[in-house]
């Protein structure tokens, strides 16, 4: 069955840019969220170039705190949102603060937005619709799953803190695992009827 959603389209400046992949290499979604304090913020830090490719960081999608779609990469591009994985995975993105604006501060690791009905109710239609969409994408997981690397903490360089740990503690797991049909391999993976 295929689901369609409304997604707003608004490539990146270097879309063109990033290497080619076939829908078949897709295998994997990871969950990020932004840090950031909105959208318009978020497509700032995606524009930046970064890469001698002339290419920056970004996810393939965007979901707003109202629940819209923006689709900024193309899935059949590989973008750079999750180190070592980025050619076999699709990135959404999840406005969110995170631990902005002290993301590597010791005292603020805790994240304090939860994330909306509406939101968590767009992500599951996009995960549906691609999953309807691209028959190899079997798995799910978050990016703090797959990027456990630590870094000295911005207050206090003998102490070591987490460089991802999105999309963190409050993000609804077994809500979103209940309503997709895709295997997490993350750290919140659980059999799932």
């Amino acid at each position: 069955m295929a689901f369609i959603v409304q997604i707003t389209t608004n490539p990146l400046p270097y879309e063109s840019s990033l290497d080619d992949r076939s829908l078949s290499d897709i295998a994997l979604l990871v969950i990020h969220c932004t840090e950031l304090p909105d959208l318009a913020m978020a497509r700032e830090y995606g524009e930046k170039v970064l890469y001698p490719s002339g290419t920056g960081n970004s996810g393939h999608y965007y979901i707003d705190r109202d629940g819209s779609i923006h689709c900024w990469v193309k899935r059949e591009k590989i973008a750079h949102h999750v180190k070592g994985h980025n050619a076999s995975s699709i990135g959404i993105e999840l406005i969110n603060l995170g631990r902005y604006p002290d993301w590597h501060h010791s005292q603020h690791q805790q994240p304090t937005e939860p994330y909306p009905d509406k939101q968590i109710d767009a992500l599951i239609a996009l995960i549906k619709h691609l999953h309807s969409h691209i028959p190899s994408l079997q798995h799910i997981t978050g990016h703090e799953d797959i990027d456990q690397s630590t870094l000295p903490a911005a207050n206090d360089p003998q102490q070591k803190v987490r460089r991802k740990t999105d999309p963190g503690p409050l993000f609804p797991w077994d809500f979103v695992m209940k309503n997709i049909q895709l295997i997490n391999i993350g750290s919140h993976a659980k059999y799932y009827q």
